[in-house]
This record gives structure tokens, sequence and C-alpha cells, in this order.
């Protein structure tokens, strides 16, 4: 098994570079790589011990960040070297300041496996989530480099868990110890062998909780908002903004409506504009006008949402409707009611909080009038709504402690 996959990932690698001779998504994930044992030679220090931490995209990123920041506060003298799979998670964040080296992972051939951790001889290898890379795992274990993987979660389904499956299972242990996010991850580990593992829930509440203390303030939404009440919806796609678009043209009510769209081109912009019959506006045009002056606002910019959350009284998380769900966390942390689609399954928390009734799932254009009117016309259920959100989200804090305390007793 080992010698067939090590053929599929050079087969994969192969048909890759062809494929991104078409694909500028597929041409960053090849040309990004090309550099990465020059970068590592470049910027990591000689002198200095490294921690490694891999993630595959932006969501594992965001989920390990709070263990990240604790490595930097509490082992300053060594250098953190972050690595992504995916281009959706490197380019927005390669030039964070939270990490000393932030690198696309090479392929998982043999060959890049040894050269990568000759390289870099990490005294700590952390994965985000599941991440698991047989020939990356191997060398690690061949080099006894403690290795965790955190924020962990497993399903049946998984290859580890069929009859087929133990080259995976193999890999599996490479890892020092398993954090994982619930107990039926915990079972399926023990019951394939593994009994080195604490269910310590998901850093990413840790990481949404930190939003309340951060400064979320921001001055356009402030004179925009008023004293009216404001509804936000946060990376919707246009089978979402069609629904919200028809509940805002037949309806004279006061609220106040925040898109902030999943696709900012200018063309999915416009159309979405022009297919709004109250006043709007758009982010970038604030400049000179008067916020107050509209009843709708189109932010054609990324990387502020979150604040935006702040301000709003009711949430809607796009992509229920589309290709997958968006981060219904960053909404619920501020304790108010939020709405998604229907297309809501393996997103656990979204899962929870439909069954919680904290997160409302709408089906239709219809379904989704009945909920909103709902939440503005009874202040009982709009608080009760919003306070089962903050009150999921601020019990599941403290796996980031759990995990710290672990790295001290091995460090």
């Amino acid at each position: 098994m080992h010698f067939i996959y090590n053929c599929s990932v050079y087969i994969v690698s192969f048909f890759l570079r062809i494929l991104a001779l078409f694909s500028p998504k597929l041409k960053l994930f090849v040309n990004g790589r090309k550099d990465v044992f020059t970068i590592l030679e470049d910027k990591l220090s000689k002198e200095a011990p490294v921690i490694w931490i891999h993630t595959a995209s932006l969501g594992e990123f965001e989920q390990g960040l709070p263990v990240i920041e604790a490595l930097n506060k509490n082992y300053s003298k060594h250098q953190i070297l972050v690595t992504f799979f995916s281009p959706s998670g490197f380019e927005v964040k390669k030039k964070s300041n939270s990490a000393d080296v932030i690198t696309y992972l090479p392929l998982d051939t043999r060959y890049n496996a040894k050269r990568f951790i000759a390289a870099v001889n990490p005294d700590l290898a952390l994965f985000v989530k599941y991440e698991i890379w047989p020939n990356y795992l191997s060398e690690l274990e061949k080099n006894k480099i403690p290795t965790l993987l955190i924020s962990a979660i497993f399903n049946k389904r998984q290859i580890f868990f069929k009859i087929y499956g133990s080259f995976m299972r193999k890999s599996l242990s490479a890892f020092s110890y398993f954090f994982v996010q619930d107990k039926n991850s915990q079972e399926l580990l023990k019951s394939i062998g593994f009994n080195n593992s604490t269910i310590s829930g998901d850093t990413r509440f840790d990481r949404v909780l930190k939003i309340l203390d951060q400064d979320n303030e921001l001055d356009f939404m402030g004179n925009f908002k008023q004293d009216k009440s404001c509804f936000v919806a946060g990376s919707s796609w246009p089978e979402d903004e069609a629904i919200i678009v028809n509940y805002i043209n037949s309806n004279n009510s006061s609220l106040k409506f925040v898109f902030a769209p999943h696709t900012i081109k200018k063309e999915a912009i416009q159309k979405l504009a022009h297919a709004i019959q109250k006043k709007t506006v758009l982010y970038s045009e604030l400049s000179d006008k008067n916020p107050s002056d509209y009843e709708v606002l189109i932010v054609d910019t990324i990387g502020i949402l979150t604040k935006i959350y702040s301000y709003a009284d009711v949430a809607y998380v796009g992509g229920g409707f589309a290709t997958g769900l968006h981060n219904t966390l960053e909404p619920a942390v501020f304790g108010i009611p939020v709405l998604i689609g229907p297309k809501y399954s393996g997103f656990k928390e979204a899962e929870d909080l439909v069954a919680e009734k904290g997160v409302i799932s709408i089906t239709n254009q219809e379904h989704f009038t009945l909920e909103l009117n709902k939440l503005l016309t009874s202040q009982k259920h709009y608080q009760e709504t919003g306070r089962i959100n903050a009150s999921y989200i601020s019990k599941r804090k403290g796996a980031t402690n759990l995990i710290m305390d672990y790295i001290d007793t091995i460090m």
C-alpha cells in the first residue's frame, strides 16, 4: 500500500503541473511549492529551535491560531513555522505576523518529507484537525519528534476505520497524542487501538471568544446603523441573496441591511446592488457619502466581517443554499440569533445549534420571512435564541489550555 500511495502522489503531481496551465488556483498550488526549501534555508535561523504547525487551509489556520499564539508567548525562543496545503489559506495568511515563517508544504513524497524534516528539524510538530500525510508522519516518527494532532475529529466513514485502512492506521501511530473534539472521535480511536487521546474540544471556540475582547468598533457601521436594528448577511452567495433581497423589496420595516458577500467581484456586487429597490450604498463609495442616508450597505471588501457582526441584531451566514456553510460561530459569539440555509450537515456546531434552536435553518423564501419576522416581533424569542448561541460557545472554551499543558510536559 505504501508503494501504491507513493506512486499515486507522483502521478497526481504530474497531472497537477499540466492542469496548472489552465487553472490560476492550481498554478498557485504548483508554483508556490517550488521555492519552499529556499525559503526555509533563507528564513529559518540555524541558531533557534523550531516548532512546526501544519494546516490544510484558512479554516484550519484559524482553528490552530489560539495554540500558535500561546506557543509564541510561552516559547518565545522558538521559531514558529506554519505550512499550508491549500492556496486559499496560504494566499490570505502568507504575510501574517503570527509565525516567523509561513510557506506551503511540499507534496507528501518520501524525498520531500525527508528533506523537509532535515531542513526544519522541529522540536515539536502539530497537525490541525485531520491532516494525515504518511511520509511526513513516518519521517517525524523516525526522528523521534513529538507530534500532536489537535482539534481532531474522526468519523467511521474515514479510511482508518475500514478493513482496508491498515496503511493509514499505521500512519496514526506517529502521533504522540491526539486532542479530539468529541467523545465519538475518542471512541473511534480506541476501537483501533489508540488510547493516547483527550477530549479537549475545538480550539475554534477559544479563537472566537477572543473576538469579544478585541476592538470591534467601525465608525462607518455606527453611522450606518444609528439607532435602528440591523440585519447582517455574511459570506452570502447569490442563492442566499435572492431570498434576502426579496424580503427587503417587499417589506417596509426600518430594519437596516448589510451584505458582506462571499464573492466581491465587481460584476457580482453590481448585480446585487441593482436587484435591491431600497437606497443602497457600497462600502467603497462611503468616503463622500453619509452612511445614515442608506437602508442597505454592501461591503465590497474583505477582512472586516467579524467586526461588522458586532453591530448585527440578527445575522445570516451564507453557503447553506450553495456549496457549503460558512462560519456560524463568529456571529453567534455576540449572542444574537443566526439564520442559515438548509445545507449544514457535517458542520458540527451548526448541527448542534440548530438542534438547540439558537441557529435557525430556513428552507425557502416563505420560511425566511416567517422566522425573521418572528425574531423581530417577539422579544422573548429573540433573546432566548441569542442566549443559546452565546452559552453554547462559552461552555466550550479551554481546548488551548489543555493542549498547552500537555506541551509543557514534553518540551
